[in-house]
């Protein structure tokens, strides 16, 4: 649950701390308020793309944080694998930073950590359905992403598997290339195998030679330390030895006076003997120290074929090693193609079994789960005023084809919105405000559906707890309908935590907290702000989204019974 929100010179606002709680969370405001500023500052503590342009102007850097009340094995295991510690208090501080500068910084839990870490976390903590996703979630890849979410599908089997099946089709497709081409391919390989194999590269060799070159390069400066140090400490009558060795005798004529001394006397031994030690090394590193031009010009030149062919087959060394291994696999298969291409279809012929039993399996998957998906859609769908009939259509043939590394199936939603009218894409039949209902009734579906497989434990049948962000979604709908979608919106905030950006009072009235969105001009420039509103303050705000800046008698007697009625 997200407990607090924190954002600082982000676009409008100046300085905004918010605090959420369990249950439906609305948020509502004039037009330009910044409501949807507040839902994209939270979206980049979950891992979205940060810019520039939405830095304060006139500010250093905008800084977004939140608090999360999340505790699961789950969020330990990702924590646990970036090197980060949690919380004691079991909860959760995202915080992130974007410079003007383009620079920015991430920490989770007071610790430095990356974006990538925050996109991991998400999953776990929230997800947001902005108004725009209505269209863009039913394009194909996302069709099937959505009956994946619900039926609980891993396709890292299948994924994998079409990968290895990939790779094999493509070293058959390198060794039966025309012959012109594998001619030069040869020689291409060739050459750049004997590039490599003549620099006998070893492993780290260039980070080996980094530190010779600076070494030789600076002998001179080097002996002249050492032999320094070691006069100071050993050799000169007023080194540090000297000195203990004078002071000691000292400590010796007060111990024939008094044994209180002896333990000085000996630790004051046992530092002088640390001392001449440290000055023996230092002579003998001294000594060792050998200014060689020759041999600096050898490692400068070293170093310059390794960085020619680090940036020709690296970046790393140990990336130009293995690639030179490689080449000598793909000659070899080349010098035995007949041999090679029989063993290489064997193998693809098994990798291509193993891509279809996941597939096959990952398919019945979908298909058990597709009746199911759409019996609870269309009851969600005629909940929020409509009269409708919803079909998810799975199709897909195991033609070779069809592989992809999802699998092989197809998934259309399928819609008729008017009794007697036939079934049709959800896309090329809904109306806007339609669109708007089928995608809440998907989301809510699939977000609180008993086959959606939990993050926290990887079992089915479980829950998936996290906060619900909707922004907008209800665009395109009034009256009745956005009555509805209230209930509905209430209804999934009886098991977890909702945010609701809305214009609508009809929906507003059914928050458990409502919070006032205002944006207005401060010293000349313009500021957001947010407050939670009392009952006779939601009253009047419910009033101002039904009649305008304007309140009338009718409005706040409207907004009253509004709020009585959805108590």
């Amino acid at each position: 649950m997200l407990l607090e929100l924190r954002v600082e010179n982000y676009a409008v606002i100046d300085s905004v701390a918010v605090q959420f709680a369990a249950g439906l969370n609305l948020l509502t405001g004039e037009t330009g308020a910044g409501k949807s500023i507040l839902i994209d500052a939270l979206a980049l503590l979950l891992g979205d793309k940060a810019s520039t342009d939405a830095v304060r102007h006139g500010a250093q850097k905008a800084i977004v944080s939140a608090v999360f009340d999340a505790a699961s094995p789950a969020l330990e295991a990702v924590l646990a694998e970036n090197g980060l510690d949690a919380a004691e208090d079991e909860q959760l501080i995202l915080r992130r930073e974007i410079a003007n500068t383009g620079k920015g910084r991430v920490f989770v839990n007071n610790q430095p950590a990356t974006v990538g870490v925050l996109k991991l976390l998400a999953p776990h903590l929230a997800v947001i359905h902005a108004q725009n996703e209505a269209v863009l979630d039913f394009v194909p890849l996302s069709r099937l992403a959505l009956l994946d979410a619900f039926a609980g599908v891993d396709i890292s089997e299948t994924a994998d598997a079409y990968s290895s099946w990939q790779h094999v089709r493509q070293r058959i497709a390198d060794l039966e290339r025309d012959e012109q081409d594998r001619l030069r391919l040869l020689d291409l390989w060739t050459f750049q195998l004997k590039e490599i194999s003549e620099a006998r590269l070893q492993p780290e060799e260039d980070a080996k030679l980094a530190a010779e070159k600076r070494l030789l390069a600076n002998a001179e400066k080097i002996y002249a330390a050492a032999m320094a140090a070691y006069e100071a400490l050993y050799e000169s009558n007023a080194s540090a030895a000297a000195l203990m060795r004078g002071a000691a005798r000292h400590l010796e004529e007060l111990l024939r006076f008094d044994e209180q001394f002896r333990q000085q006397l000996s630790q004051l031994e046992s530092a002088r003997i640390s001392v001449e030690d440290i000055g023996q090394t230092l002579r003998a590193c001294a000594d060792g120290i050998e200014s060689s031009p020759e041999r600096l010009a050898e490692v400068e030149d070293r170093l310059a074929l390794l960085d020619r062919l680090k940036r020709k087959y690296g970046p790393s060394l140990e990336e130009a090693i293995v690639l030179g291994e490689e080449l000598q696999r793909k000659l070899s298969e080349m010098e035995n193609k007949d041999e090679v291409l029989r063993g290489l279809r064997t193998e693809l012929a098994k990798a291509a079994e193993h891509y279809l039993e996941a597939a096959r399996a990952t398919s019945r998957q979908r298909y058990d789960a597709a009746h199911q998906l759409e019996k609870q859609v269309e009851s969600g769908i005629n909940e929020l005023a409509m009269k409708a009939r919803f079909k998810v259509a799975t199709s897909g043939s195991d033609e070779e084809t069809n592989w992809t590394p999802r699998g092989f199936d197809q998934v259309q939603y399928l819609i008729s919105a008017n009794p007697g009218e036939p079934l049709g894409p959800v896309e090329e039949i809904a109306s806007g405000g339609e669109l708007s209902r089928v995608m809440l009734a998907l989301k809510t579906t699939i977000e609180t559906g008993p086959t959606v497989r939990s993050r926290n434990n990887g079992l089915r049948g479980t829950l998936l707890q996290r906060t619900l962000v909707f922004d907008e979604i209800d665009s395109g709908i009034g009256g009745r309908a956005a009555e509805a979608v209230g209930k509905k919106l209430k209804q999934l905030a009886r098991n977890t935590q909702v945010l609701c950006v809305t214009h609508l009072p009809q929906i507003a009235s059914f928050g458990d907290q409502h919070y006032l969105i205002e944006k207005r001009e401060v010293g000349g420039r313009t500021k957001t702000s947010v407050r939670a509103l009392d009952r006779d303050e939601r009253m009047r705000e419910l009033a101002r989204m039904m009649s305008g800046a304007r309140l009338t008698e009718t409005s706040l007697k409207h907004a009253e019974q509004l709020l009585k009625a959805n108590r």
